[in-house]
């Protein structure tokens, strides 16, 4: 039996995914996530960290923090920015640093992208937020050639890890 979509249907349907993508990314993240971190150059695993990402709410609904706690030995670090909404309906957000750094990202469906270049050094990074755990990934390169209007930029550098969620 093939079931016909009324329009009523179609509306709640719609209405359905409209409200589902009204969300804030942090709100769908939020707990404690943990994984280990891999870190490659030049393509050869170089080294890996132990990391916690703890994303909760703040007294903004539009802001989460979002810290991350590298667990090393050697070099332990802690990361405490805030994600901040900035544009509900073109998806866009702000990671604050709160050190005057503030980075653009832009949320598509399930994960949040930012591009960035400092120094000379042009780095990406993304969250995706899959059924079983949480995807953070870095990478950054520099500018090698330009040809035909194309400019070339290098993957010398790629961060992963895939966290779970505690």
């Amino acid at each position: 039996m093939k079931m016909k979509l009324t329009g009523p249907f179609l509306f709640l349907l719609f209405s359905l995914n409209v409200c589902l993508a009204q969300k804030h990314f942090g709100e769908h993240c939020e707990g404690v996530w943990k994984g280990k971190m891999f870190m490659y150059s030049y393509g050869k695993l170089k080294d890996s960290v132990e990391v916690k990402l703890t994303i909760q709410k703040t007294n903004n609904p539009e802001v989460y923090q979002w810290k991350t706690d590298y667990l090393s030995a050697k070099w332990p670090m802690t990361k405490d920015y805030l994600l901040k909404r900035i544009d509900k309906e073109k998806n866009q957000y702000e990671t604050d640093e709160q050190n005057g750094i503030v980075l653009k990202d832009y949320l598509v469906d399930n994960k949040l992208y930012s591009f960035f270049e400092t120094e000379g050094i042009y780095l990406s990074s993304s969250y995706e937020l899959q059924k079983d755990y949480l995807l953070f990934e870095v990478t950054s390169g520099k500018k090698i050639n330009t040809t035909q209007g194309v400019t070339n930029i290098t993957v010398d550098h790629v961060q992963k890890v895939y966290l779970k969620k505690k």
